[in-house]
């Protein structure tokens, strides 16, 4: 790791194959805290490469416990993290709430590292046993519409430097591989993330691969649509710029998102919202990230027609008992 991190501090780039190599050793424990510390470091000081990131991705993807829900035309929302807005979980409600419309939902998801709470601290808040099982999971999916894999329980490297990235509490290139490593592969992806440049990265990387995909950067450094600004989209069709008022929805500040300064008071804020007693500016959030994930799944849906799905499936309760059947999976 010395050679490794001397080339890195000359300006030097890991090729695709050297970045995996690498990974694979990382997931073996191989490196000592200081040494990882250093190198995750490394990225923060710098743009990661299409390279780096594709063979830091390709390591975790061949390491990790696979399990195969292809039968469901699953969606995955989910965001890198690291933004560093303390927004409340709007990708977690954005998931619960595409699987109230009846769509199947494989949210991958991990605790936070640089915000007060993230997927996996708030379901666990609730009560929510995580499992790599993959018969749990199927369960999960025909009586919930959705799933949680936990990333831990599925990527050996992301539990060998767990300790070393809540140490740092800042975010790493791991929380730009997030959401690129899905152990189930869903078919639909709507992705978050909290610079343009990683954005791109993502649709360079995924434009010829199959899966549907959206890819989602707010201007003032969201990784949603936050409504606070106007926001980038990318799909297979290419590139976009879309302002709220293009979509019919207001703007609104960043203090309307906030989520709190603790897992409990995030918990409170996400158990309202789901049962329909958000703020209009929280569920406009969640309901129009929502909106998009059903367009991802299906382009042929119109944004009005979509949105409304999502307003049925939260202010009918269908969101907030997708909740209750994932965790008491019955």
């Amino acid at each position: 790791m010395k050679k490794i991190l001397n080339d890195l501090y000359q300006h030097k780039k890991l090729s695709k194959s050297q970045a995996k190599k690498i990974l694979l050793e990382i997931a073996t424990s191989r490196y000592n805290e200081a040494h990882l510390a250093s190198f995750m470091t490394v990225f923060m000081m710098r743009p990661i490469t299409v390279d780096e990131l594709s063979g830091f991705r390709e390591a975790l993807l061949e390491l990790a416990i696979k399990v195969d829900l292809s039968e469901y035309n699953t969606i995955d929302i989910v965001g890198t993290g690291g933004d560093g807005k303390d927004t409340f979980n709007i990708s977690t409600l954005t998931s619960f709430i595409v699987a109230g419309t009846g769509q199947k939902v494989a949210k991958h998801g991990n605790y936070s590292v640089s915000s007060k709470s993230g997927s996996s601290d708030m379901l666990q808040s609730f009560g929510y046993e995580f499992t790599n099982d993959e018969s749990i999971l199927k369960s999960h999916l025909e009586k919930a519409n959705i799933c949680f894999l936990h990333a831990p329980e599925f990527h050996p490297a992301m539990k060998a430097v767990g300790p070393t990235r809540k140490a740092l509490a800042l975010k790493t290139f791991f929380n730009m591989l997030g959401p690129l490593v899905n152990p189930s592969s869903p078919q639909n992806l709507l992705l978050g993330t909290f610079n343009l440049e990683i954005a791109r990265l993502y649709h360079y990387i995924l434009q010829d691969e199959k899966s549907n995909y959206g890819i989602i950067h707010a201007l003032d450094g969201y990784d949603e649509i936050s409504l606070t600004s106007e926001f980038k989209l990318f799909t297979k069709s290419g590139e976009e710029l879309i302002h709220p008022e293009d979509i019919g929805q207001k703007r609104i500040l960043q203090t309307d998102i906030y989520g709190g300064d603790s897992v409990t008071t995030a918990a409170k804020i996400f158990k309202n919202i789901i049962e329909g007693k958000g703020t209009k500016a929280q569920n406009n959030v969640v309901l129009t990230n929502a909106a998009f994930a059903l367009k991802i799944i299906d382009v042929n849906k119109t944004f009005d027609e979509a949105l409304s799905l999502a307003k049925d499936s939260l202010f009918g309760g269908k969101a907030s008992q997708c909740l209750h059947q994932l965790i008491t999976n019955c």
